[in-house]
């Protein structure tokens, strides 16, 4: 299945329908307050999956409870075939840092994820996926990043959501061959990938900023991904509210050329 996350720039598009779009994806923060009916109107045309962003998997100790209270009623509404989170931190000392922060890939980290991961599975009685983000630095550790990965999800019970764009940009900041990294990641585990165009600042730096098209080249990655580890579902990430539904429904078709 090939789909997209839903944005309220794009939610027009969404409701009129298009054989493209296969699959939503729906992040919690989007509908805490309101929206529950559309939820459910929107899990009634489409499979369904829902991405978290807050749960800080990452930071030791009990998770934010109002937080997974609103997740859950979330995932009640719209009964979510899975769920996911972030392999990373997004609270510290009690304080919310308002963006995914990365995690050096270490036994003491690998227990606190696994931790959390359980128990946000346990609560919310779905399926979990953890998601690999970028770092700016090349992190180190016990383990490469891979392994740490794959070691997470055995211990959590739990399986993987692939950034193909995360891997992609790490790969080129950080010199390693993403094709490689791949070989050590068993195909079972990878359920679902998430992809979007990356941005090249002026340093010859690459950033994941949500709202460029998809390159040639990262595309080329995505189809590789596609074949040897075969997703259930590919979710496109555009979070630009200029993008036109021209270009979001030529980005699907380009997905699904490489399917």
């Amino acid at each position: 299945m090939i789909g997209i996350g839903w944005r309220r720039n794009l939610a027009g598009m969404i409701s009129i329908g298009d054989d493209r779009i296969q699959c939503l994806e729906i992040v919690p923060d989007h509908f805490l307050d309101s929206g529950r009916q559309q939820l459910a109107e929107l899990s009634g045309r489409y499979p369904v999956f829902v991405h978290g962003l807050s749960c800080s998997l990452g930071t030791p100790g009990p998770m934010d409870e109002e937080y997974l209270r609103g997740f859950k009623q979330v995932c009640d509404a719209c009964q979510p075939h899975w769920i996911s989170e972030h392999v990373a931190f997004t609270r510290a000392g009690g304080i919310d840092l308002g963006h995914l922060n990365p995690l050096s890939p270490t036994r003491a980290n690998l227990q606190t994820i696994a931790s959390n991961a359980q128990e946000l599975q346990e609560r919310l009685e779905r399926p979990l996926l953890l998601e690999n983000i970028t770092s700016s630095i090349r992190l180190q550790g016990d383990m490469p990043e891979n392994e740490f990965l794959v070691e997470l999800c055995r211990r959590a019970d739990c399986r993987l959501l692939l950034d193909v764009t995360n891997l992609f940009i790490n790969a080129r900041n950080h010199g390693f061959d993403p094709q490689r990294w791949l070989e050590l990641v068993p195909a079972e585990l990878v359920v679902q990938l998430h992809v979007v165009g990356y941005q090249l600042d002026g340093n010859g730096r690459y950033h994941d900023s949500h709202d460029q098209p998809l390159q040639a080249d990262l595309l080329e990655l995505i189809g590789l991904v596609m074949e040897s580890h075969q997703p259930e579902a590919v979710i496109l990430e555009r979070d630009d509210s200029q993008a036109r539904p021209a270009e979001i429904i030529a980005e699907l078709e380009a997905l699904h050329a490489a399917a």
